[in-house]
């Protein structure tokens, strides 16, 4: 954060460099353009706009607009209107304006040659695209954006067909890693797998500005995927380390394409968060623990459920309309995997065709018997016997942890200590090496969290990859401006009840306005 702001003061500081100097040319006093406020007052004034343009110029991050539209309406009035000097100026103020300051050749043609110059029609366009794009990315890099659901991860909670809006100023927005990108496209463009939308060749630091609120538990939270800094391309859907676990790194490697992403392009998730930095996290029979009490289940939260019948089939218009849309065969006879909350678990039961309900729960050491899915629960080593339905007890880390190290607990914090907070780490024998030292604990460097997804038997969540470290999270998911029914014919697909629905930040539960 500090060297972000370096950057940005040395940018605007030099800039009014060169307002001095074009101040000085139009006939006004440059000493005006280095006080602060009064000096973009006379700029606003200058170039005769109205008084908002200074209100806007002290909103942040809007204000770049106005900063925009200062700069190329002194250059206009000083004979250069060129859309590509225009834009060569907003990108490299510092240097253009003191460029045009002491070039002699450009001098203030006032406001007559303004008053005469007629815009073309084709720039009249440019500038409007261009404005709107402008304003458009500041606000969906900072503010808020848009998101939609696309899997049943926190169904019934969220669901398939939901957008939502996600504020990012709760929990402060955060400055973009890579800040040269092309706007509305998040890591490759659209039609594309591999090529970029963003470049690399500046990326910043970690940085946040100011919060309004610390992450909470049991809000619905979008982040960066965790595990997404490496992705096999043909395979976008399937997590990188469990590949390799699978399959072996040199046949992923001969087989597919891999490339990695900086922090804010990976993958966009929406879980919730059930636990924060510090708490102890434990499951057993499904059943969620955090610091040895029950945790909080939402109204949507379902499970995976085996139904036996009769043989008999269900009427599938009526299992629609409950919503009831996860339903799986069996390799064993009249038996189906349905996802069911709490009320439709108790309307399945009470159908006639219906024999038994087992809830679907893997006990510790299943995979290690069955011989599946070798690892592909976190810390994703044979060091424990944990499933997605019995799991833990584990601490989640918080910025300034002392944890101490051994090869057992290793993969805990593998991934926090090399790949999150960026230490070479290497094991020789029985020692641990952290930066070519060997290491007995570890400091902690930023907060983590747990996420989970409501749809417990579906959701591809931390039971599986781990912690979430701080510096994924991307905001608060806060409401529901449209929701479309993928089940529902055309003109049935709008669920009119969700439409602007508030996710509430009590509890994160959703509830219908």
């Amino acid at each position: 954060m500090d060297l972000l702001i370096i950057i940005l003061s040395a940018y605007f500081l030099i800039s009014h460099i060169g307002f001095y100097l074009i101040f000085e040319k139009a006939g006004t006093p440059g000493w005006k353009a280095l006080i602060p406020f009064y000096g973009t007052y006379v700029a606003v004034k200058l170039i005769r706009r109205p008084i908002w343009w200074f209100i806007v110029y002290y909103i942040p991050f809007i204000g770049f607009i106005s900063w925009v539209g200062i700069i190329v309406e002194l250059l206009k009035h000083m004979g250069i209107l060129k859309y590509w000097e225009h834009a060569l100026a907003v990108i490299f103020a510092p240097f253009y304006l003191i460029y045009v300051g002491f070039n002699k050749e450009i001098q203030w043609k006032g406001y007559e040659f303004m008053d005469n110059y007629k815009k073309p029609t084709s720039r009249e366009w440019a500038d409007a695209i261009s404005f709107a794009v402008i304003l458009a990315t500041i606000i969906r890099a900072l503010y808020i954006e848009a998101f939609t659901i696309p899997t049943s991860s926190m169904e019934k909670s969220l669901l398939v067909g939901d957008f939502l809006f996600v504020s990012k100023v709760h929990y402060g927005s955060r400055v973009p890693n890579t800040p040269i990108f092309f706007p509305f496209a998040h890591h490759t463009f659209w039609g594309t797998e591999k090529v970029k939308s963003y470049s690399e060749l500046i990326q910043l630091p970690y940085a946040r500005l100011p919060k309004f609120q610390d992450v909470k538990r049991n809000e619905a939270v979008v982040f960066n995927f965790p595990a997404g800094d490496t992705v096999v391309v043909q395979h976008q859907d399937q997590v990188y380390d469990q590949m390799v676990r699978d399959q072996g790194r040199e046949q992923v490697w001969k087989m597919n394409d891999v490339i990695t992403r900086p922090v804010d392009k990976r993958e966009n998730y929406i879980k919730r968060c059930v636990g924060l930095p510090g708490d102890i996290l434990k499951i057993e029979n499904t059943d969620l623990f955090i610091n040895g009490e029950q945790a909080y289940q939402s109204e949507g939260l379902q499970f995976g459920y085996y139904v036996v019948t009769d043989g008999s089939g269900f009427n599938t218009q009526e299992l629609l309309d409950r919503n009831i849309t996860e339903i799986y065969l069996t390799s064993m006879k009249n038996v189906l995997e349905m996802h069911l909350t709490e009320e439709n678990l108790a309307y399945i039961r009470s159908l006639p065709q219906v024999e038994k309900v087992e809830k679907r729960n893997r006990p510790r050491g299943y995979y290690e018997k069955h011989g599946r899915f070798k690892n592909n629960i976190f810390p994703n080593t044979d060091t424990t016997d944990w499933t997605e339905d019995n799991f833990g007890p584990l601490e989640i880390p918080y910025a300034g942890q002392v944890v101490e190290l051994s090869l057992k607990n290793l993969p805990v914090y593998e991934r926090i200590i090399r790949v999150y907070e960026g230490n070479e780490l290497k094991v020789k024998g029985d020692d641990i090496y952290i930066n070519g030292e060997i290491a007995d604990s570890y400091t902690v460097k930023m907060d983590y969290y747990w996420m989970m997804g409501d749809n417990r038997h579906n959701s591809q969540d931390s039971r599986f990859w781990g912690f979430v470290p701080e510096d994924h999270i991307v905001g608060k998911a806060v409401f529901v401006w449209l929701s479309l029914d993928p089940n529902k014919s055309w003109f049935n697909k709008i669920r009119w009840n969700r439409l602007f629905s508030i996710i509430h930040s009590d509890d994160g539960a959703y509830q219908e306005k």
